[in-house]
């Protein structure tokens, strides 16, 4: 992969592609470089940029500047540390944003197990008072296949798993049915059994 140098200043870049062109050897060591104001034109930037990359360059031995002498390279070896020191800090750059983008992603994750536990915490409260004794209310729809026909007729534990502790039946409770007792339109049953039951209950009421 390409490795790109675009979050740096513009004069560093310059300092970098003269580096790189000094250890390429398309400039020889003992060669002199174009003035600040050829540079400048070459590069598209104004003198003052060029002179704070020449400065980078000269602060690391890699040209030397002097005046009325122009630009001279020194060391295509300095050259190379020189750019070696940018691959570092680009690799340092790069582990970083994949530091941050890592974070970012964990706060994420973070909310996201937050919200599921407190899901879960509201949950289990709404059913702390749900247990197999506590009685759940069903109505039989008045098209149901029971209406008219007895507890036992019906087989209604061993459809549902459910057990029928009291009808309630024109504002009354009839508590402990037995099992010749016919359920009737308008009744609603009183049962207990597991969490799934009321389901159960539900599907066979209302099967055709």
């Amino acid at each position: 992969m390409k490795r790109e140098i675009f979050s740096y200043p513009r004069y560093q870049k310059i300092a970098l592609d003269i580096a790189n062109a000094i250890y390429k050897g398309d400039i020889k060591e003992g060669e002199r470089l174009h003035g600040r104001s050829t540079l400048a034109g070459r590069y598209g930037v104004s003198p003052e940029t060029i002179r704070r990359a020449i400065k980078l360059l000269e602060d690391v031995k890699v040209v030397q500047s002097t005046k009325g002498s122009g630009i001279n390279v020194l060391s295509k070896d300095n050259a190379f540390d020189y750019i070696n020191k940018f691959r570092h800090i680009d690799s340092i750059s790069t582990y970083k944003s994949t530091l941050n983008a890592l974070i970012a992603k964990k706060i994420e994750i973070d909310k996201e197990i937050v919200k599921t536990i407190n899901k879960i915490v509201d949950y289990s409260s709404k059913l702390s008072n749900i247990n197999p004794i506590t009685p759940m209310e069903i109505e039989i729809p008045k098209s149901s296949k029971i209406v008219g026909q007895s507890i036992s007729d019906v087989k209604f534990w061993q459809h549902t798993g459910a057990t029928i502790i009291g009808i309630r039946r024109d504002g009354a409770i009839m508590l402990s049915p037995g099992p010749y007792t016919t359920f009737l339109q308008d009744d609603i049953l009183l049962v207990i059994g597991e969490e799934h039951v009321y389901n159960a209950v539900k599907s066979f009421l209302n099967e055709k």
